[in-house]
């Protein structure tokens, strides 16, 4: 029996989540969001603010971001809220400083400096893909559903599609082909692309093009990262009616007649109803919190295989902020000098400020399940790759740790290593890492995996399966088909929709 009814609920705190649940929240209906056990994006350890995740928040230039911060209202309050990150990334490496500048005369005397024989290249793949993102900002501004799924779906996203440019191109095709083999260049746009699709290997063509240009176009940047994004969403869930329990999970999907019906939430004695159910699970996960049940037969037959080899190590280390270079920048790809065993590609690092003495690197890199570097050496690898390259804040760090290598938090505050443990610190012994994935058969265009119409009928995706290869944007993507979805089961409140005089915000 149904003691508790909403119009929606909502599994899991990732963007696409959040952003989907504020959407239908703004939409008028009424909206659950449970946690699903997701830890919060960051913890404190010793007194210090650490981060489970290096998060840039390359989807905030995005039109698919721009049409959702119109709808809730918030245009203005977001402008306030970011900060616009210059330079747009840096890479550091043996004998090599470079920087993407927001300022065109900069970056050209960067690029003469460090790659003179190269400039005119170097412009030309810039001037390519601004060409390339300004088609695809007027593609993905259009009201589409990304992936399509129904015929109707499929005619409208593919008659836009077919205006991508690179999307008909052969998977392995190069656009740094007139890059010398082994150029640096090559490096710095393969780390970025990397570390902001979600594929564990090289997107397609368009995808490169769409995620590198993402860094080089005018980064904006949050103060708390991911966890003031995570507290904006909420805050606009709240403010249109809905409920968020980031701490709750729901252990059982209720199926009735062949469909999703409701959850059972932990500690409750009934099943809540819902109409739909979203989730940033995927849809192997789904359909174990449905115990197989009502899984419908199309899924069955043609389901796509998600798997994953590599994951996202992050490790948090806290300097003091009087040892850092003033010019390192807000984002930093750093390169280990090459050795005769193979290495991770980059470390990604993100530089925040704690307080007026303390401030925070986070460091990232891409781990393989059975690479050379192994799961215990990856924190120590990420610590040493910084410090090489800034060799006199060694004396400076004041705390290193990571949530997924299972070692002690290690104090450094009175100059020698001393190991905490984790659990004396009311925290997990070991954390999964969020992982990259594979998927097999690739989905549409290359860039999609699972359809955002989940296995079960009445359930939506919205996590990281459903269009891997466009990172974030996918994410969003993916949120605003699925509450484009759900707002046109119900005649009315799309009714209501159309007539809204939507030029205007009203808060």
């Amino acid at each position: 029996m149904m003691q508790k009814h909403y119009d929606v609920v909502v599994l899991g705190r990732s963007i696409g989540a959040l952003t989907a649940a504020a959407l239908l929240a703004r939409r008028d209906f009424t909206v659950l969001v449970l946690g699903q056990g997701a830890p919060p994006p960051s913890y404190t350890a010793l007194g210090h603010r650490m981060h489970r995740r290096a998060f840039t928040f390359l989807g905030a230039t995005t039109p698919t971001w721009r049409r959702i911060i119109a709808e809730l209202a918030q245009s203005q309050t977001w402008k306030r809220r970011v900060v616009v990150a210059e330079p747009m990334l840096q890479a550091l490496a043996s004998n090599l400083r470079f920087e993407i500048s927001t300022d065109p005369r900069l970056f050209e005397r960067e690029t003469k400096r460090e790659f003179g024989e190269l400039v005119r290249v170097v412009n030309e793949l810039y001037e390519d893909l601004a060409r390339v993102n300004a088609v695809a900002d007027d593609v993905f501004d259009r009201d589409a559903l990304w992936p399509p799924g129904t015929f109707w779906e499929r005619r409208e996203t593919n008659r836009l599609a077919r205006n991508l440019p690179y999307v008909h191109a052969e998977p392995d095709a190069d656009l740094l082909s007139e890059f010398p083999r082994g150029h640096f260049y090559r490096r710095l746009v393969r780390a970025s692309v990397l570390f902001a699709t979600h594929f564990s290997s090289l997107p397609p063509p368009f995808a490169v093009a769409r995620l590198h240009g993402a860094w080089s176009r005018g980064l904006l940047q949050l103060p708390l990262a991911e966890a003031e994004l995570e507290d904006f969403l909420v805050e606009r869930i709240h403010m249109h009616g809905g409920k968020c329990e980031l701490f709750a999970r729901a252990s059982q999907v209720v199926t009735k007649r062949g469909q999703a019906a409701g959850v059972v939430i932990d500690a409750d004695e009934h099943p809540t109803g819902a109409e739909f159910i979203l989730t940033d699970l995927d849809g192997e996960g789904l359909a174990a919190l449905a115990g197989g049940q009502a899984i419908h037969q199309r899924a069955l037959r043609e389901w796509p295989r998600i798997t994953s080899t590599v994951g996202r190590f992050v490790a948090s280390v806290v300097v003091k902020t009087r040892g850092l270079p003033e010019p390192l920048a807000p984002e930093t790809m750093f390169f280990p000098v090459p050795t005769s065993t193979p290495r991770p590609l980059a470390v990604h690092v993100q530089r925040h400020e704690l307080d007026a003495e303390r401030s925070l690197l986070v460091g990232e890199l891409l781990l393989r399940d059975h690479g050379a570097l192994a799961l215990g050496d990856a924190r120590a690898f990420v610590l040493k790759a910084i410090l090489d390259e800034l060799p006199f804040l060694a004396e400076h760090v004041v705390a290193v740790d990571s949530p997924y290598d299972g070692l002690p938090v290690w104090d450094l505050s009175n100059g020698s290593r001393k190991e905490v443990d984790r659990l004396s610190l009311g925290l997990s012994r070991i954390e999964p890492m969020q992982r990259q994935l594979e998927v097999d058969p690739p989905g549409f265009l290359g860039l999609a995996g699972e359809p955002i119409r989940g296995p079960i009928e009445r359930t939506l995706l919205v996590g990281r399966s459903v269009l891997p290869g466009l990172g974030q944007e996918g994410e969003l993507l993916a949120a605003w088909g699925a509450a484009r979805i759900v707002l046109r089961s119900d005649g009315k409140k799309a009714r209501m929709r159309r007539d809204m005089w939507t030029k205007v915000e009203f808060g």
